[in-house]
């Protein structure tokens, strides 16, 4: 999932990435990136016991970043 917040009012663009990933021993990672449009950014991996968990925590993030702007 990508998202995007783009402030018209200047030049800040801003980019969210969250992905799903399964491990090695059946946990789940949701891994985020963010930062500036056209820069690398930064990244946080959390992991998760079952695929359910970490797709609510998803969901979650994704409801809360779009509060704030983020398309």
């Amino acid at each position: 999932m990508y998202l995007t917040q783009l402030d018209k009012s200047s030049t800040n663009c801003r980019f969210y990435r969250i992905d799903l990933l399964p491990g090695l021993f059946g946990d789940w990672a949701l891994v985020r990136e963010w930062g500036r449009v056209g820069s690398s950014g930064q990244s946080r991996t959390d992991w998760f016991d079952d695929e359910a968990e970490a797709k609510d925590a998803r969901f979650e993030l994704h409801m809360k970043k779009a509060k704030v702007g983020y398309d």
